[in-house]
């Protein structure tokens, strides 16, 4: 059944707050957890109103409970008591004590190493280790070795954003990564896959691994465009207090929440539109997860009927958009949040970075099949 037209229009228009909003209105800008809170519940409050058969919309307990519960859980299915909120507070409250021998070890290894190697090990690195220490980790530790270079802060946003874009892709190698793998491989556990903890490492490593080692070039081409003699080339002070470390993860809490509210706001789109797409249209529609939750979309996309190829694009598309955009992952939330990150400093490169990526792994997924290869 087709959505009413309101329906529709609604959740469109919240949409386009959401894209817009941060890059036109300075107090969006400076609120923007709030503010995702605020478009997440209309966009839920709309969703009460549409009935998709075998999928419930709206508001009701399970969603509340979910949205209070996904931030202080690595996964809902593991039930692993680590999430996101505890480990950026634990982590945060450790720098916080530590932070002069931390950064002091991170400014000797700098001495001794280029920039440019400094960038490549930091990108590639991360982004391949990502899915074990998983992309929350990850985050924290690139935003403090980002903040103890001696580069201008214009250079600390170029690495950083690359560098969420190669946390976000090595995060999906593995369950331990980020929430869309373990859903991804829970959809796929029957049969014709009968995915294990290894599947996702098996059918995307040949695609994420040389993007992260991608990642890393593109991250030395960035840096070795500084001029070593500019001024604003510094290491950043740690000037943090327990309240900011305290007020950084009710931030990040709030953001989660926000996330988790706008994935299921938006369901009936999701399911009624988005997932029945031919592989092609589904893997650029998937952009839309630079500011939707990629974990959601993965819920409702996935299935034992796709083919290898349906999954593997489909997968690729949301793992591609998440680092776009502030909102579309993780790393990208932790890192802009303690860096001071507006959403124009991140989509300035975010979006053309992302595009250029996401035309070429669109010519490696089809054209080979066009090709009939």
């Amino acid at each position: 059944m087709a959505l009413d037209i309101g329906v529709t229009i609604g959740l469109f228009i919240i949409f386009l707050i959401v894209l817009i909003g941060p890059f036109k209105i300075k107090i969006i800008e400076q609120n923007l957890e709030v503010f995702l809170f605020i478009c997440g519940v209309l966009a839920l409050t709309i969703s009460h109103f549409v009935t998709l058969e075998g999928q419930e919309t709206g508001w009701r307990w399970a969603i509340v409970e979910e949205a209070l519960v996904a931030p202080l859980y690595i996964s809902n299915s593991l039930h692993l008591p680590v999430g996101i909120v505890q480990v950026v507070l634990v982590v945060g409250l450790i720098i916080y004590k530590w932070h002069e021998p931390i950064h002091g070890a991170i400014r000797s290894m700098t001495d001794k190493l280029s920039l440019k190697v400094m960038a490549f090990i930091l990108i590639a690195v991360l982004g391949l280790f990502s899915s074990i220490i998983s992309a929350i980790l990850a985050a924290i530790i690139l935003v403090e070795m980002v903040n103890a270079l001696p580069i201008t802060r214009k250079s600390k946003i170029d690495l950083t954003v690359i560098s969420c874009f190669s946390i976000g892709l090595g995060a999906a190698l593995t369950p331990l990564g980020e929430p869309l793998s373990t859903i991804a491989i829970s959809k796929l556990s029957g049969p014709p896959y009968n995915a294990s903890f290894t599947y996702l490492i098996e059918q995307l490593a040949i695609y994420i691994i040389p993007g992260i080692i991608a990642f890393g070039f593109v991250g030395m081409f960035f840096l070795g465009k500084v001029d070593p003699k500019d001024k604003s080339m510094k290491a950043e002070d740690y000037n943090e207090t327990v309240k900011d470390v305290v007020m950084r993860a009710v931030k990040v809490y709030v953001f989660i929440m926000a996330l988790v509210f706008l994935g299921d706001g938006f369901k009936p789109i999701i399911f009624e539109y988005i997932a029945k797409m031919p592989p092609e249209a589904l893997y650029w529609v998937n952009t839309v997860s630079a500011i939707l939750d990629n974990a959601t979309l993965t819920a409702a996309e996935i299935g034992p009927t796709f083919s290898q190829l349906q999954i593997n694009a489909a997968l690729m598309g949301l793992l591609l958009a998440g680092g776009m955009l502030i909102p579309g992952n993780i790393p990208n939330i932790i890192s802009a949040g303690k860096l001071g990150i507006t959403s124009k400093e991140w989509a300035r490169l975010g979006l053309p970075l992302g595009f250029i990526t996401m035309v070429i792994y669109f010519v490696i997924l089809f054209v080979p099949g066009y090709l009939g290869y």
